[in-house]
């Protein structure tokens, strides 16, 4: 008879248990195989592979369904924006992205290349295939009406909550239907002390992230100021938002295979698009 391990007992056992788990997470990810450099994170996409490409003023927002297998890539080209992101399964939107079990499933806050965004049902939304930023926030969320009041001083300026709220209900969704986003272009860092600080380091004109649709997915952006950005104005640059028709993954490919959880979280999803 297969005897199961008995779950800790003590505080400090879960505690224990919960670093002997990051630790095993760490070393799959450092040797698991990863995929050579297919061109799919080429500065400049091929026009004939091209969907869409539009532009997001500066405190608007935009939303499209974005078709598995396809990639949506937002571009920071003014280096003046971050662009705060929520997605839904636009098969079934009571299915959303949930920012919580995104980084601890993965076991980082620190989203990049080869990173996964989770739905609150286990399954990936997207693959951040490509990115050349390297700074994006995925615990504060973004702006509302009482942080633009606390930092700018005024009640009127636009912010990504009711951003959300509109871009949501174009699609038959309203306030109960948002959850808490991720924010790109906003390199944001814990403090040795546990605060959260800016770093305008790995701000850089042109920067890009991909992010490949892993089932149907749709997508709201808000181009607002984060809460923690510096600057002592509200400003935001417009960005762009092309969809394009990218590579299939192969059979090494760095999203699917970085990680065990990983490779769960694409069990989930395969079986349900198969279904």
């Amino acid at each position: 008879m297969k005897l199961t391990p008995s779950l800790p007992a003590t505080p400090e056992e879960y505690r224990q248990r919960y670093f002997e788990l990051q630790r095993a997470a760490q070393a799959n990810a450092k040797h698991r195989p990863v995929a050579e450099d297919d061109g799919n994170g080429a500065m400049i996409v091929p026009a004939e592979l091209t969907i869409l490409d539009e532009t997001v003023p500066g405190g608007w927002y935009w939303s499209a369904r974005v078709e598995r297998g396809r990639t949506l890539r937002i571009v920071n080209e003014m280096a003046r924006s971050s662009v705060s992101a929520l997605f839904w399964n636009a098969d079934d939107t009571s299915e959303r992205y949930n920012a919580g079990d995104t980084v601890k499933v993965q076991w980082s806050a620190a989203l990049g290349k080869g990173r996964l965004l989770f739905s609150d049902m286990g399954r990936v939304l997207m693959s951040i295939t490509e990115d050349t930023s390297g700074g994006h926030d995925a615990l504060l969320g973004g702006s509302t009406a009482a942080t633009n009041l606390r930092k700018y001083g005024q009640h009127n300026l636009r912010n990504s909550r009711d951003n959300f709220v509109l871009a949501a209900a174009k699609h038959g969704l309203d306030r109960r239907d948002i959850p808490p986003c991720i924010t790109f272009f906003a390199p944001v860092r814990t403090t040795d002390d546990g605060r959260f600080s800016w770093h305008n380091d790995t701000t850089k004109p042109g920067a890009f992230v991909d992010l490949r649709a892993e089932m149907n997915v749709l997508v709201a952006l808000s181009n607002c100021p984060h809460p923690l950005d510096p600057s002592p104005s509200w400003t935001a640059a417009p960005v762009r938002a092309i969809v394009w028709r990218s590579p299939v993954p192969g059979q090494h490919d760095t999203c699917r295979t970085r990680t065990d959880e990983a490779v769960r979280g694409f069990d989930n999803t395969d079986t349900l698009v198969r279904n």
